[in-house]
């Protein structure tokens, strides 16, 4: 995958690579399969050729995916009470529902700032921040402020490497496993909260 991007990147002008790295931007939102990050490392490092085009490249990216961000939160905004609800979705009950709109008004926005450094939970954030209501103007910022800090990671690595395959490929390999070890981490956090929750009630 990462050859056919970085072959397809190669052969395209500016304009095209810019508009490339916005639109995959916004998709990564809607679409969460979509190689975003790929693209937007890989791309940022054929045309961030100095400090002016990085920052270029920062604003547009982050604005893009906070758009995308809003569209799965209207999403949820206006189709999530029909499909949670009413029972659309059989193994979520009223109790995790109403935990979860506890949580969400705690830590909503908390959760919108972190949701660029969680793959694979950005869609589903973004959907419950509408679900829940959460302030669209607030939601927009914040997932702005998300995006600007990731993609400053992911832009300024695409313009450290280049167009180097093997080592953008072992950056994400490392990420990835990073992330596999604490989510599990957290999980047997939880796990060991819940049982000792229950182990008071009994």
């Amino acid at each position: 995958m990462f050859e056919q991007i970085l072959e397809f990147l190669k052969q395209a002008d500016t304009t095209v690579i810019y508009s490339a790295l916005l639109l995959f931007s916004f998709i990564e939102n809607v679409f969460p399969p979509s190689p975003s990050d790929v693209v937007v490392i890989i791309g940022s490092g054929l045309i961030a050729n100095n400090i002016g085009q990085y920052f270029y490249i920062l604003i547009g990216t982050s604005v893009f995916s906070a758009l995308g961000f809003v569209v799965m939160y209207y999403v949820g905004h206006f189709f999530g009470e029909k499909i949670l609800r009413h029972h659309r979705l059989k193994f979520i009950k009223d109790d995790d529902l109403i935990k979860t709109d506890n949580w969400f008004k705690k830590y909503g926005y908390y959760l919108i700032i972190g949701n660029r450094f969680l793959p694979g939970t950005r869609s589903v954030i973004s959907f419950f921040a509408g679900v829940h209501r959460l302030n669209v103007i607030n939601t927009f910022l914040a997932a702005s402020v998300s995006a600007f800090l990731w993609n400053a990671i992911i832009i300024y690595a695409g313009y450290l490497l280049g167009n180097n395959i093997a080592a953008i490929d072992k950056l994400f390999s490392t990420y990835s496993s990073i992330i596999i070890v604490i989510t599990i981490l957290i999980i047997i956090y939880i796990i060991f909260r819940i049982k000792k929750v229950h182990k008071k009630l009994k």
